[in-house]
């Protein structure tokens, strides 16, 4: 039996924020709004209190049935009662919209806007969830299309959530306040600028109060057909998902609560740093996790844990990861039944009933491809029985099931069954294949190159499959012959894949099977391609997944990387995806970017470029939010112990989930910085890093690209043939 825990006074361990004590502000409506936010408060307290206290009733006990369903209502209320939780950082409402009067039927036409729905006593809204209906207009209402909307809000928050500061848009005229974002406009208006580039500490927020009409068409898309974001740095592609994901559980939470909602990040940095969007959006059970994990397979990647790494021979496990491996696979498997050497003599009593074995080799045959090996292993016995069934039968008995069963269990079927169809396990399987050359040949087939069969096959083969240690590319073969061995049960309900152009043929297969009649939401950019998998085109992806019909959107438009540093970064586009467009960033910050050269390469000074990597670091910490010193992997521990020696003491990314909290500075191997945002950046000797690994510029790019308000290059070796013609610094 699950325990939910509640503390004494009958309120999980929770944090409840107390009412700020506030200075007197001359302005009445910001003293009303604030009134009105403690009022929302208190409602949303009392709320939580009202579902901690309510009992829940409890039946029997006695069998799984009874256990199963006390335990699913004693889980309901307690996530019920998690996504009540008022985060003490987290403001309760970010918007407002005011209709014209009479638009909206049986409410009051002023609506606050929140990340979740709050209501008095009596049951009256005080605040509407942002994913409801009637909150659309405050993401998409214009001038030139105001949806019956006569004022917009946004409000200004203080760390600690405290409402500080308002700002309204007249949309019908009657005033002076500024028209919002229109579809197509290159600047965001002051208010949104100011959320964008708030600062940050610590995993990211959500931007449920900033986001735009073209990520609003997204995050509220319907939940058939699957969807894939083709985002460019700064897109805000991870959010969307995030969103999406809260949308989708709003509209369709009874049809997703029966398959669920699974995310897969790239790694346990990344997901770390997303970890808290959902909570603070009121959602408390979407399992977050890694291809690994999913896959059952955790701690397999190494100490990085990032998608895409490769840990054994690199061109072995990139063969691994190819989709031709799934045909080599079913070949594999299929070449253990034989041909039966003889038939089988059933006897009963005095009576003797033969199966001739080109009767039995008919059954294998018909069986053969038509049914997963498990499966046809067990219909075999039953089909030769049937046919012991039918000579009886010709002999004037009466024989049923029962007869039928008991022959089909008998010694001579089974051991016919087990010589001409033997039960494997996917462990016996793989073995075989990669450490006996003749049977990877014959189920290579024309499938794989005599050159490619001998980097596949293992050097120094283990005694057995048991003693094996499984490669992260292994076990993924593993899952794949585990489902052509017996078809994995249920789907989940929608599946989210961020950073999905770094899966394998074969990961990708994986997660598909995970959601054969369920969608999904891919997340990524080809542009950041860094893996040895490295897909041509999202179309492979979709044929990989098994998700025909899938809707591709690409987004170009950068909200929150600036201009100066995309167009910087940009430069890379032709040598590692010449097919994509450009992206735009729609903010400008003039000094967003700087580029220092520590030293002359001729005259090596390792101390002198610490000294200039350490003052980087320094004037970046001078500003406010997070800082990044990004550098190739085999580089961080030196550069770090570097900065430590002149008093920059730093946290270091992949060393505790809880990295980026721990200290403003962190130290970020490159191959971690996928999908994360720092106000301020440093990256050191970007030719390091794209000498470190086969698409070492796309992992540039991708580096690069993690600024939200300043770039900060330090570099003693040249630049990138691409970005030298710019001097900034």
């Amino acid at each position: 039996m699950i325990e939910y825990v509640t503390t004494p006074a009958g309120r999980p361990h929770e944090p409840q924020p107390a009412e700020p004590d506030r200075p007197h502000d001359p302005d009445p409506e910001l003293r009303t709004e604030r009134a009105f936010l403690d009022t929302a408060r208190a409602a949303l307290r009392r709320m939580h209190a009202d579902v901690v206290a309510t009992e829940t009733p409890l039946i029997g006990g006695e069998d799984n049935d009874e256990r199963f369903t006390n335990e699913s209502n004693l889980r309901a209320r307690w996530l019920r009662a998690q996504s009540l939780v008022d985060l003490p950082d987290v403001p309760l409402f970010f918007g407002r919209i005011d209709y014209d009067a009479g638009t909206v039927a049986e409410a009051a036409d002023r609506i606050h806007i929140g990340r979740r729905h709050v209501h008095d006593e009596a049951g009256a809204p005080l605040v509407i969830d942002w994913r409801a209906r009637v909150s659309v207009p405050f993401y998409r209402a214009t001038r030139t299309d105001r949806q019956h909307v006569h004022r917009r809000r946004r409000y200004g928050f203080s760390d600690a959530a405290d409402l500080t500061a308002y700002d309204d848009e007249i949309l019908d005229g009657t005033g002076t306040a500024s028209d919002a974002i229109d579809a197509g406009s290159t600047e965001a208006d002051a208010f949104l600028r100011a959320e964008i580039e708030r600062p940050r500490t610590g995993p990211m927020r959500d931007i449920v109060a900033t986001i735009q009409p073209e990520q609003d068409d997204l995050v509220r898309a319907p939940l058939q057909p699957s969807i894939c974001v083709q985002g460019a740095p700064g897109t805000g592609k991870t959010a969307i998902g995030l969103h999406r994901i809260a949308y989708l559980l709003y509209t369709e939470r009874e049809r997703l609560s029966r398959g669920g909602v699974v995310i897969v990040g790239p790694n346990r940095s990344f997901l770390s740093y997303i970890r808290k969007v959902l909570p603070a959006l009121g959602e408390v059970d979407v399992r977050q996790t890694t291809v690994e994990e999913l896959l059952g397979q955790p701690g397999t990647v190494g100490t990085a844990g990032a998608a895409g790494t490769v840990t054994g021979d690199p061109r072995a496990e990139q063969l691994k990861g190819d989709a031709r491996m799934a045909a080599v696979l079913l070949r594999a498997l299929w070449l253990h039944v034989g041909t039966p050497t003889e038939g089988i003599l059933y006897t009963k009593g005095a009576n003797r009933y033969r199966v001739h074995d080109y009767a039995v080799q008919e059954i294998v045959e018909s069986l053969r491809g038509a049914t997963r090996y498990a499966p046809g292993r067990n219909s075999l016995a039953q089909r030769i029985a049937h046919e012991v069934l039918v000579l009886m039968e010709r002999r004037g008995e009466s024989p049923d099931d029962r007869v039928q069963n008991a022959v089909a269990r008998s010694r001579p079927v089974k051991a016919l069954v087990d010589q001409v169809w033997p039960k494997v396990t996917p462990e016996q399987v793989l073995f075989r294949l990669l450490s006996d050359a003749a049977f990877l040949a014959a189920a290579a087939g024309a499938d794989l190159a005599e050159d490619e069969r001998a980097e596949l096959a293992w050097a120094k083969p283990p005694r057995s499959a048991k003693s094996a240690k499984w490669s992260p590319a292994e076990l993924v073969l593993l899952d794949e012959l585990t489902d052509l061995i017996e078809r994995r049960a249920g789907s989940l309900g929608h599946l989210v894949v961020d950073e999905a152009q770094d899966l394998s043929a074969m990961q990708l297969r994986a997660l598909g099977r995970r959601c054969r009649t369920g969608s999904a939401t891919v997340l990524g950019d080809l542009a950041q391609a860094t893996s040895a998998w490295t897909t041509g085109s999202w179309e492979q992806v979709f044929e990989h997944l098994e998700m025909p019909g899938t809707r591709l959107v690409e987004l170009e438009r950068g909200f929150r990387v600036p201009g100066e540093i995309i167009d910087f970064a940009a430069r890379l586009l032709p040598t590692i995806a010449p097919a994509l467009g450009r992206p735009t960033g729609i903010r400008s910050l003039p000094d967003a970017l700087r580029i220092s050269s520590a030293r002359p390469a001729a005259s090596p000074d390792p101390q002198g470029f610490l000294d200039s990597l350490a003052d980087a670091c320094r004037n970046a910490l001078a500003g406010e939010g997070s800082v990044a010193m990004i550098a190739a992997d085999a580089d961080v521990a030196e550069l770090r112990a570097g900065l430590l020696d002149r008093n920059l003491p730093s946290a270091l990314l992949g060393s505790a989930d809880d990295a980026m909290e721990t200290a403003r500075l962190v130290c970020v191997p490159a191959m971690l910085a996928k999908g994360l945002e720092f106000d301020a950046v440093v990256v050191a000797e970007p030719a390091r890093i794209v000498a470190a690994e086969p698409r070492g510029m796309a992992r540039l790019y991708v580096v690069l690209t993690r600024a939200v308000t300043s770039l900060h290059v330090v570099h003693a070796e040249p630049l990138p043939a691409e970005l030298r013609d710019t001097a900034v610094g």
